[in-house]
């Protein structure tokens, strides 16, 4: 099957100030998240890119121009609702200072599938449309492009969390556990049998030798021989 990039936006200003945006329209990229934005595009300009989706929020979609201009033949972008931020309710907007005051944080922190935001969507429901989105994706890039191909999709913090905890097979209870940086790439691999994180969180090295990656298989015992791209130094 495809190789899944899945890239967080870069910084915002409601990031560094510490609000919840939610789905708040006009909420942009900072100088620190162009320039995060810019060095994620860099990462992944060795590699052809069949399909870059991204939320239609526009922090997301300006991380995306980034990635696509620096593609030598860049294919349009595709805006998927279903990888839009979660519903945060009458939580959008407030200070999360003041929202870890509320009740729900704890539930949020500690037991997230039992949490629904006040006038808006649960965890659980997020978790279910973005996985049903990115595995919906992943399948048709495979009819169009071939098991080969490399795509990106462009979310949201809590949703990359989701998505990576489905395809490690972890319960949402434990998807806090899981920490996804603005601008930061991780690596799925949907399988036959399973799905393959090959990496979470990274923020830094070229990746152009996911391009030679291997069909996902039968797990190797002991670890197998990783992949031939030597590392760099400085």
């Amino acid at each position: 099957m495809p190789t899944l990039l899945l890239v967080r936006h870069g910084r915002t200003t409601a990031n560094t100030q510490g609000i919840l945006a939610g789905r708040a329209r006009g909420v942009r990229l900072d100088e620190v998240g162009r320039r995060q934005a810019a060095h994620a595009a860099m990462r992944l300009a060795g590699l052809p890119l069949a399909r870059v989706v991204t939320s239609p929020l526009e922090r997301c979609r300006q991380t995306a121009r980034a990635i696509l201009a620096q593609q030598a033949d860049a294919p349009e972008p595709v805006v998927e609702h279903g990888l839009t931020e979660c519903d945060y309710g009458s939580w959008q907007g407030r200070a999360l200072r003041e929202l870890a005051d509320e009740p729900l944080w704890s539930v949020v922190q500690r037991h997230p599938s039992a949490a629904t935001f006040p006038g808006g969507e649960s965890l659980v429901g997020m978790q279910a449309r973005s996985v049903a989105a990115v595995r919906r994706i992943d399948a048709d890039v495979a009819e169009q492009h071939g098991p080969g191909a490399v795509w990106v999709a462009v979310t949201h913090g809590d949703v990359a969390k989701a998505v990576l905890a489905d395809a490690l097979g972890m319960h949402l209870d434990l998807f806090q556990r899981i920490t996804v940086g603005p601008a930061a790439v991780s690596v799925v691999r949907y399988g036959t049998h399973r799905p393959e994180v090959v990496a979470t969180n990274t923020d830094d090295g070229d990746l152009g030798w996911l391009r030679a990656s291997a069909a996902v298989g039968d797990a190797p015992v002991g670890g197998g021989a990783g992949h031939d791209a030597a590392p760099r130094r400085s």
